[in-house]
């Protein structure tokens, strides 16, 4: 049976310590770096519904609009005089 020298377990330790210190500083910046990716779909998610909202709004304000010039009654009336396909 071999013996095991002191020396050689505190090396493979200090070493094992080393990757473990790397491997959560790579896990922070992971983590970083998943937040920030959150953040931004957050921002894009408000862009979107904002854009949503202002679609919405130019949609009413266009069925105003062709109520108030009678657009919708007209084009209406004209398909009916139009060929179908």
């Amino acid at each position: 049976m071999t013996t095991v020298d002191g020396n050689l377990i505190y090396e493979m330790l200090k070493r094992i310590q080393v990757d473990t210190v790397l491997l959560k500083e790579g896990q922070r910046d992971l983590r970083q770096d998943n937040l920030s990716l959150r953040n931004q779909f957050h921002t894009m998610q408000g862009d979107i519904n904002n854009l949503r909202g202002s679609i919405a709004h130019i949609e009413d304000r266009l069925d105003r609009i062709e109520n108030r010039l009678e657009l919708r009654e007209l084009a209406e009336a004209q398909s009916r005089f139009e060929p179908h396909p």
